[in-house]
């Protein structure tokens, strides 16, 4: 029980991290999670939405939901399939570009800060673990 209650403490503790680095760049969780997927997909920074619920695990109508919100934020744009006319695609526009990459650096500064008492290999030796103990959940 100890190893699982650190774990939940831990886990409570970034919780409340990233959504605070999410506030004070204006989002929420699930932006973030919409906006780095675009990210993470490269130039010209763009899926379908099909690919963006397979990503986030979500349903279609809540992406749909999603999508239209980020729209009128001016973060994401809808545009015509390259591919088929009767689809459309997601792209991240340059103010969506911005916003999430401002939130990541502040992530990326928080992880640095909560890992700095582990030398490289006791961090190499973290992510194994914790690659381990997640296995059977992300098969």
């Amino acid at each position: 029980m100890h190893v699982m209650s650190r774990i939940s403490r831990l886990a409570r503790r970034l919780d409340l991290d990233r959504s605070s680095a999410f506030a004070r760049h204006g989002m929420d969780g699930w932006e973030f999670d919409v906006l780095s997927t675009l990210r993470r997909a490269g130039p010209p920074y763009e899926l379908s939405p099909g690919d963006l619920v397979r990503a986030t695990l979500v349903t279609s109508g809540t992406m749909t939901n999603r999508i239209d919100r980020l729209t009128a934020r001016g973060w994401v744009e809808r545009a015509p399939s390259p591919r088929d006319r009767r689809s459309v695609i997601v792209r991240l526009t340059d103010d969506g570009r911005t916003a999430v990459d401002a939130a990541l650096a502040d992530l990326l500064e928080r992880e640095r800060d909560i890992l700095a008492d582990l030398g490289p290999g006791d961090q190499a030796d973290l992510v194994a673990q914790l690659r381990r103990l997640l296995a059977p959940f992300e098969g």
